[in-house]
């Protein structure tokens, strides 16, 4: 199966901007105008102060992995060819509270526990989607791809 066949994200009035930044390879999360505080998901109103005022900042992309889950059921036909597939919840490095969630690619799910570091990686999947991926980031900083892509 071909990424192609996948559900395809729904987008909302706060979702929006990221979705678009994901769509050029720009990872990023709200920032409260207010107070500072970055936060992810998106949502109109900031947990910390009720600020309603946000910009749009960009992350590193790195994060560590705070759990996981590998599928062995297929719960969707359009993927029963990628069972077992590993979907992980990812802390971010620059927020104990935001967690992104993706699947695991290019990395050994037994290889996996909570701290494990990784990286977001951009598969595009036709012109209109963009999907944010994780793979285990290399122990050696020079061992980095210069794109993160698959």
């Amino acid at each position: 199966m071909s990424l192609a066949q996948r559900p395809r994200p729904e987008t909302d009035r706060d979702s929006a901007p990221w979705w678009q930044a994901v769509r050029r390879h720009e990872l990023t999360v709200q920032r409260c105008v207010s107070c500072g505080t970055p936060r992810f998901p998106a949502r109109a109103v900031c947990n910390r102060c009720r600020g309603r005022e946000h910009l749009w900042v960009p992350v590193s992309g790195t994060g560590r992995v705070y759990t996981w889950i590998v599928n062995h059921q297929v719960f969707m036909r359009s993927m029963a060819d990628e069972v077992p597939y590993t979907v992980v919840a990812v802390r971010l490095d620059e927020g104990h509270d935001m967690l992104m969630y993706g699947d695991l690619v290019d990395g050994d799910p037994s290889e996996l526990h909570e701290g494990f570091p990784v990286e977001a990686v951009f598969t595009d999947v036709d012109e209109e989607t963009t999907l944010v991926r994780w793979r285990p980031r290399p122990r050696d900083p020079a061992a980095r791809a210069s794109s993160p892509r698959t």
